[in-house]
This record gives structure tokens, C-alpha cells and sequence, in this order.
């Protein structure tokens, strides 16, 4: 067990139930130059060829012990998977994960989770962060929150609600830049930016009517929840998202200098979950909660 190569064993077992190595990295959703070397591995760990190789044949066939090793790494991953889907699915049926991404869950999901833990004592919710829009076997999520231009292929979805945009900025800054409550002051400020697809200087720029401004200049950062901690140590004017900046706007944190210049996303976040499954009653439970407050 110590020294097994699991990742090789696994890359053989799918050349051989595939037939291929392109067909196999396809599988696997990795690089067949990958497979190939993780083949070669496995051949040197074993000190055998598992597979035979002749110049002009594209063919792949396997030499006997590759034959053997095939058919056993094979039966017994295939053996592992269905135990570890056995024991997934005998989870608790009161425990719920949410998938979402890590500026969601920081700033508008986890203050809210004490009003759903009175609520819902008898439900465990677990919350893990992932940029990607996926169920994949290791985040086993139960659904997700999503912002973006839904609803996605092969996924139930339905929208949770919207968002708006607008400048923000400290309140040090606007005094240390002469106080500013018209948008042609944005033209001599820094700007902030995330990778918001979204929610950039542009399309809000483009939607006001403001024109002149640089909106490729500026320090970018790598979530929303980061360029609005930016804003709040004074390094410029962000663009934020009402849902996400609201805790800042109440303590004070980040103002609001620019009254009425709003951009409104429709259908901005979703509830995302596979397509094909029943929900169970406590997953049910955690969508009535999360569409209750988004009417807060």
C-alpha cells in the first residue's frame, strides 16, 4: 500500500478501458503527454512492458502482463469508486453544503448563517469555496450559488436575485481627494478592479454615460471581496456590488459618494443544482431560507 503509484495505476486502468492514451487523458480530463508518462512510470516500477510498441502501427495493444494489469487495476478502482459512492451516500440526511465562490460566502453568506442555525437547529450546513461551476466528486456539494450570466447547460437553475453597481470608496480618500459627488471626478481618481466579469469599469461606465475614463488603468485584484478591502484602506475607488458591500456601507467602513448612479444586473445570482437529481427536504429547506433573505 505504501509504495503502490495509485496515479499510475489509475492512468493504466484507464489506457486499457479506453483503448488509448488520447482517449484515456480525455477521461481522465488530463494531458496525454501525462498518461504517457505516468505509463512509463508504472512500466519502470514494474520492470515489464505493458504495452507493446512497433514503429508504423498506431494501434494500441497490450503484452500479457499488461493485459493481466489492466483487467486488475481496473476491477479494483472500479471496486473503490462504488464503495466510496456507497459510503457517500449513506450521509446524514440533515447535513447540507453549499458550494459558492469565497467572496459570496464571506461577505454575504456567512453573516447570515447564525439566522439560519436558529432557524434550522436540525440542519448541518457546511459551506466550501470553488471559483468553478461544478459538483465534482471531491467538493460534494449539494448545490451551489452562482453569480454570472445564467442559467448554465446541464444544471438546474434558478435565479436568486439581483445586484447593482456602484462606486465606492473610504471615507479618508473622498476627503483626501476634495470630497467628490460628481462622476466626472472618476476621471483624475485610481480605480480598483476584480476579475468581475460582471462588474467592470467599462460596461459601468458605458451604462452612465461617462466619458474619458481610463478604465484600464488601476491595480486589479483577484476576488471582490478583495478590491473592496483595497477601497477600504484608501487605495482608490472600487465598484462594488450592493449585496456584497453592504456591511461596509452600514459601519462605515466605505461610502457611497455618488448617489442615483446605479447599474442594475438582473438575475445576477443563481441556485445551481445537478440536473438530474431530487433534492433532498433539508436541501429544500436551505432554498426556502436563502430566497427569504434576499427579500430582507
Amino acid at each position: 500500500m505504501k509504495n503502490l503509484p495509485l496515479n499510475a495505476l489509475r492512468a493504466f486502468a484507464a489506457v486499457y478501458e479506453t483503448g488509448g492514451v488520447r482517449s484515456a487523458a480525455r477521461l481522465l480530463d488530463i494531458t496525454h503527454s501525462s498518461i504517457s508518462k505516468h505509463v512509463h512510470e508504472l512500466e519502470a516500477w514494474i520492470g515489464v512492458s505493458l504495452i507493446h510498441r512497433e514503429r508504423g502501427v498506431r494501434s494500441l495493444s497490450f503484452t500479457t502482463q499488461g493485459e493481466d494489469l489492466g483487467k486488475i487495476s481496473l476491477e479494483g478502482l472500479s471496486l473503490l469508486a462504488n464503495g466510496v459512492d456507497s459510503v457517500r451516500e449513506s450521509r446524514r440526511g440533515n447535513s447540507v453544503t453549499i458550494s459558492t465562490t469565497p467572496s459570496f460566502a464571506a461577505r454575504w453568506l456567512l453573516p447570515r448563517l447564525q439566522d439560519f442555525n436558529a432557524n434550522y437547529p436540525w440542519i448541518e450546513l457546511s459551506v466550501i469555496v470553488d471559483q468553478k461551476l461544478n459538483f465534482s466528486s471531491d467538493q460534494n456539494a449539494d448545490l451551489a450559488i452562482r453569480m454570472g450570466r445564467g442559467p448554465w447547460s446541464d444544471l438546474k437553475c434558478q435565479p436568486l436575485m439581483d445586484e447593482s453597481l456602484f462606486p465606492v470608496m473610504s471615507t479618508s480618500f473622498w476627503l483626501k481627494v476634495g470630497r467628490p459627488t460628481s462622476l466626472s471626478a472618476l476621471l483624475n481618481l485610481p480605480l480598483l478592479h476584480d476579475r468581475d466579469p460582471q462588474a467592470t469599469w467599462h460596461e459601468w461606465a458605458k451604462s452612465r454615460n461617462v466619458e474619458g475614463l481610463d478604465t484600464k488603468g488601476g491595480s486589479r485584484f483577484a476576488s471582490s471581496d478583495l478590491v473592496l478591502r483595497a477601497a477600504v484602506q484608501g487605495l482608490g475607488v472600487a465598484l462594488a456590488r450592493s449585496r456584497l458591500v453592504e456591511d461596509d456601507l452600514s459601519t462605515g467602513l466605505l461610502i457611497k459618494p455618488f448617489e442615483g448612479e446605479e447599474v442594475t444586473l438582473s438575475n445576477a445570482y443563481w441556485i445551481v443544482l445537478p440536473k438530474d437529481t431530487k433534492p433532498k427536504m433539508a436541501v429544500d429547506k436551505v432554498i426556502e431560507w436563502l430566497e427569504d433573505m434576499t427579500q430582507e
